[in-house]
């Protein structure tokens, strides 16, 4: 009996069929979101209402209202309707509306759904619109482009990277790793060493296996990509089976959990991981999630490199657009939906209410002005992609995911479970990675 498709795979797997819809006109509802005058802006004009969606907490439901309230203040012509959800239902809701012929003015987009809206010519090419982009680094904005034309803009970046707990290392006796020379091997060794030290009260690394980020840092160290410029699977079977294998053999070295906890944990998020429930001295996460996992922990952590950068010929970390602001191509007010992503984007404003709940700014300048504004954990977040990019750690930029890659996420962590209960060898489950994820993207 196949398991049941988990709420978020139900989602992605939608997204195709429902933005069809959308691009086939096959609703008879209002382009876009002129929902009606909202009075008279001082100079005598008629207000512009444009809709904005995102995703996220309460936290950044309260701050996005800060930052339309600063906007509004700025532009008394245009009144913003806020359309905000959770992550988990987000690009739902957001597909009814694009079946409806509905879609927000202005959208935050994900990398992983970006191709498939784009695609549909659902989002407008921001270079014909006037959004300055001219403090934003040229390999940022590529991380938006889909067949040349740039479909979305990175509201900030991450990078994704081991968060180590120093004092569960000195605890167990075991000394930091040099993280700018470390291998897979010496990773996989001292994770041991730590469980081991301290014997089996702190577990060495949290499994990664469950997350696709790691795999495509461990293909881009191979000289891979998960997703080739043309949208096809670049990671190669060798290379995926490598990377499960590592992980059944941390299991094994005790240097990682069991698989049952393993799961649990995974299960927890970010508020349950090892090193924030004091259980973990290593675990990859986002770099701007640090500040959260910190806060848990109750004292300080650290970012350390992916180890294997100088064991290969390339290095594997990219910067990732945390999320990215879109435009409606059917937008009844384009001009004004450009100024709502500008001042986003560009106003320091903005960027100090902000700060990194959106990734580390990707407007270099806003980056600089909110610096001292930043708790010390996303100091440090800060700091540490400064110095990767300084030495040119980020060689490459990893291509846009092709439509349908919002499923890979749900894939890996199934096949991953199977594989670290041994239901699957690491090759049998890099062969099911590879078939599962073609039939995701369409090939």
């Amino acid at each position: 009996m196949s398991k049941p498709m988990s709420h978020r795979a139900r989602r992605a797997g939608s997204v195709a069929v429902v933005v069809a819809l959308a691009a086939a006109g096959l609703s008879a509802c209002s382009a876009t979101s002129d929902t009606g005058d909202k009075g008279s802006d001082p100079s005598g004009g008629s207000k512009v209402t444009i809709k904005f969606s995102w995703w996220g907490s309460d936290s950044r439901v309260t701050s996005t209202q800060q930052i339309i309230a600063a906007f509004e203040a700025e532009h008394p012509n245009i009144h913003v309707e806020p359309v905000s959800t959770s992550w988990d239902d987000y690009f739902e809701k957001l597909n009814v509306m694009a079946a409806g012929n509905d879609l927000p003015d202005v959208m935050t987009q994900d990398d992983r759904y970006l191709t498939e809206y784009a695609a549909r010519g659902l989002l407008a090419d921001l270079s014909t619109l006037d959004v300055d982009t001219s403090k934003i680094d040229p390999s940022v904005l590529e991380t938006g482009k889909i067949d040349g034309k740039l479909a979305g803009i990175a509201s900030g970046v991450n990078v994704h990277a081991v968060v180590a707990d120093p004092q569960a290392f000195k605890d167990a006796g075991v000394g930091m790793p040099d993280d700018k020379t470390w291998t897979w091997e010496d990773y996989s060794k001292t994770a041991a060493a730590i469980s081991k030290g301290s014997g089996g009260k702190v577990y060495g690394v949290q499994n990664y296996s469950f997350i696709e980020p790691v795999l495509e840092v461990f293909a881009r160290q191979h000289g891979e990509e998960m997703f080739t410029a043309d949208g096809k699977i670049g990671v190669s079977e060798k290379t995926i089976t490598d990377w499960f294998q590592r992980s059944v053999d941390q299991i094994k070295s005790k240097a990682e959990p069991s698989a049952s906890t393993a799961t649990e944990v995974q299960g927890a998020g970010v508020d349950g991981s090892l090193p924030a429930t004091n259980k973990g001295a290593m675990a990859w996460f986002w770099s701007n999630q640090l500040s959260a996992i910190q806060k848990d922990a109750g004292r300080p952590l650290q970012l350390l490199r992916a180890p294997g950068d100088s064991e290969f010929s390339s290095t594997g970390e990219y910067l990732r657009a945390a999320m990215s602001y879109s435009v409606s191509a059917k937008s009844k007010h384009p001009k004004e939906a450009a100024e709502l992503v500008d001042f986003m984007l560009n106003s320091e404003k903005a960027g100090e209410i902000n700060l990194t709940d959106r990734g580390l700014p990707s407007n270099m300048d806003v980056r600089e002005a909110i610096l001292p504004k930043l708790d010390d954990a996303d100091k440090t977040s800060a700091a540490f992609i400064k110095e990767l990019t300084d030495d040119k750690v980020f060689a490459t930029t990893k291509p846009v995911p092709p439509k349908g890659s919002g499923e890979v996420s749900d894939i890996t962590g199934r096949i991953n479970s199977d594989v670290i209960f041994g239901k699957q060898s690491p090759q049998d489950a890099a062969k099911t990675w590879i078939d599962e994820v073609n039939k995701a993207i369409g090939q």
